[in-house]
Order: C-alpha cells, then sequence, then structure tokens
C-alpha cells in the first residue's frame, strides 16, 4: 500500500518534494497546502494536485482567483499517513505542537527549523536506521546535507580526525529579489565557528566539524572548501574511488568547462532537469588531493534541490516501509534520475573491470 504524503507549504521546497513524491511507486500524494492561489498554486492545479487551503477564510481568494480546493489543511492531514512541513522557518515548530501532535499524524520539517525543536536530524547517508518508526524528524539543511554527503565518503574511507570548512554561501535564492548582497562580501555569521558544524553533530555527533562561512553576491548555488585531517592512511586514488561509487556525489572537472558553479548550472540544464535541479553534490575532480594525512577537496551545493532525495527517503525511515537505507537510496535515485558522477575519474579511465565493479555496487546490482 503507497505511503500517502501530504505537503504543508508549496513554496521553493514543497512543490519540489511534491513533484519527487509522485514520481515514487510507493507514494501517493494527498496534495499540497497553500496559503494563497499564486502561480505555484496555478501551476499545481495544472499538474493535477490536490489544492487545500490553508485556512477557511482563504478559501474565498482561491474561488476568487478560479481554482477549486480540496478543502483546508486540516481536512488534508486526515487523509495522509505522513505530512512534509515546508513552510517558512519557524512555522513547522508551530504546526508540531499546534497540528500534528494533537492529530497524531507523523511528520517532516525542513533544515530552518531547529534540532531541539524536533528532536531529530536525518541524513540518508548518515543514520537513516537512527530515524525509522520516529514520529517527527528534520531533514539537514541544503549545506548540512552536501557536507554530511561527502564528509561520510571520507570517514568511511579513512576516518575524520578533524574537519574545517570554509563555506561561501549564495546571498539569496533566484526567486528571493529582496535578499542580498548586491556588491559585498559578509561575514556570515562573523562570529567563529558557525553554525553549520554543530548542525552535521546532529546526525553524526562523533564528527570533530567545525565551520566558518560568507555571504556573496550569487543565487546559483553555494560552494565549500573542504580540509579534512583523517585516522587512517589513504591515497588521492582512494578518495576519488568513494566519491566515484557514491551516486549523491558527482565528480566534475573544470578542464571539461565546469569550472564554476554557473557552469555546472548549465550543465543541470543541459541534463533537461526539472528546474535545472542538481540533486547531487557537485565535487571538483582536480581539488581532490591528500596531503601529509589531510584530504582537500571543493564542492558546489545547490541549494534548493540536493535535500529533496533526503525527504523522501526520510518518508520511508519515519513510516518504517523501508528499513535498509541503501534500499531506499537506490529507489529513490533511480525514481528520480540520478545520475552520479559526470564521467569517471581520470584515475579510472583505464580500468574497465573497476568502473563496472564501483558502479554496480553503487545500484546494488550483483
Amino acid at each position: 500500500m503507497a505511503i500517502k504524503v501530504a505537503i504543508n507549504g508549496y513554496g521553493n521546497i514543497g512543490k519540489r518534494v511534491a513533484d519527487a513524491v509522485a514520481k515514487q511507486d510507493d507514494m501517493e500524494l494527498v496534495g499540497v497546502a497553500k496559503t494563497r492561489p499564486n502561480f505555484e498554486a496555478f501551476v499545481a492545479n495544472k499538474k493535477g494536485y490536490p489544492i487545500y487551503a490553508s485556512g477557511e477564510d482563504k478559501i474565498a481568494a482561491f474561488d476568487a482567483a478560479g481554482l477549486e480546493v480540496a478543502g483546508t489543511t486540516m481536512d488534508m492531514l486526515g487523509e495522509a499517513d505522513v505530512v512534509v512541513d515546508a513552510t517558512p522557518e519557524g512555522m513547522g515548530a508551530k504546526n508540531l505542537e499546534g497540528i500534528y501532535k494533537k492529530l497524531g499524524i507523523k511528520a517532516i520539517f525542513e533544515g530552518g527549523e531547529k534540532h531541539d525543536a524536533i528532536g531529530a536530524s536525518f541524513n540518508a547517508y548518515c543514520n537513516y536506521q537512527d530515524t525509522i518508526g520516529k514520529d517527527y524528524v528534520r531533514v539537514v539543511s541544503c549545506n548540512t546535507t552536501g557536507l554530511c554527503r561527502s564528509l561520510s565518503a571520507v570517514d568511511s574511507v579513512a576516518g575524520i580526525k578533524k574537519a574545517r570548512v570554509v563555506l561561501v554561501r549564495r546571498g539569496g535564492d533566484p526567486v528571493q529579489i529582496k535578499k542580498g548582497p548586491i556588491n559585498a562580501i559578509i561575514p556570515n555569521p562573523p562570529t567563529v565557528p558557525s553554525h553549520h558544524g554543530p548542525d552535521v553533530n546532529t546526525v553524526m555527533p562523533k564528527w570533530n566539524v567545525a565551520t566558518i562561512a560568507v555571504l556573496v553576491p550569487t543565487t546559483l548555488m553555494h560552494q565549500h572548501n573542504i580540509m579534512i585531517e583523517v585516522e587512517n592512511d589513504v591515497s588521492r586514488e582512494d578518495v576519488l574511488k568513494e566519491f566515484y561509487s557514491r551516486m549523491r556525489l558527482m565528480l566534475v572537472r573544470a578542464g571539461d568547462g565546469l569550472g564554476s558553479t554557473a557552469e555546472i548550472i548549465e550543465l543541470s540544464r543541459d541534463l533537461g532537469r526539472p528546474r535545472y535541479d542538481l540533486w547531487e553534490i557537485a565535487i571538483w575532480e582536480e581539488s581532490v588531493n591528500v596531503v601529509d594525512n589531510e584530504v582537500f577537496y571543493m564542492q558546489g551545493v545547490h541549494q534548493e534541490a540536493d535535500i529533496i532525495l533526503d525527504n523522501i527517503d526520510c518518508i520511508r525511515a519515519i513510516t518504517g516501509v523501508e528499513k535498509d537505507a541503501k534500499a531506499s537510496i537506490r529507489k529513490t535515485d533511480k525514481a528520480m534520475g540520478v545520475m552520479g558522477s559526470f564521467r569517471p575519474p581520470q584515475c579510472l579511465e583505464d580500468k574497465p573491470e573497476e568502473l563496472r565493479e564501483i558502479h554496480s555496487k553503487a545500484w546494488g546490482i550483483e
């Protein structure tokens, strides 16, 4: 029986999660809740998604706009097994206490909510097993998701002793016309370390991770500069092989014309991705290096897209329909069209047997 999923909040993240749910053969989209009949509501209607008004007092606005609603958010929740709360930052915690706990419905929240308010945080690569059967779980932010994915790969081959990360953050999403900066680089926050390291620790408390961050005038992606002191001897080739084996990491080469976040987004456009979403974390192959037991690399994070895959896996985890993390990840990736690395690392180009073995392992093919 398909998991019945409701989406409360159909904005930047909610609409992407709704589309991803609709692609899964073990899930059914009950509907999406909106506060107003803007263009996103009209698009949802064209896609055939049932629309629910956020309250009785909002229905008249939808009627006036010519959009038929199936009821209110409370009606939608009554039909669902789980709700993905994609409301603005801070609203999710209020909905948890004011609505979801009273209804006894399982709920998933986004990274804008505080870990302590929800009680559990999630990343599919790191702690899927820990969240099986939980009632309320927070999918960590885009930056934390990106760090968890690649750090978990390094940890698996070498063990993380200490990680230090400099995050170059986009000033706002493309649609956020009132956010900046326009012509500045802003320490974000000016205190060191930033909150990103502790957020990683909500998923993987054993990792020693410290971060600093700046905001820059771009909207396309975040960029991370990562330096990891590791426990065990490891080679550059070892790290590249592990990155290549994980479908949610994408090795790219500046030498192929993918030397910037803008060019990586152009790649996503050329691949025909919806909304040019890059679900994978892009790691520049040339940046991967190992010097004196330290692993270095740089990665790009598409802030609008990377967490969508983890939302889908989290639905399976908290409902308990899939208890194997790898099985859920593969199912999600296949349904979404995740492709992994743009092409194999150079160190494997003349090793076709090893390439096939790594790729087969990634997809669970014997």
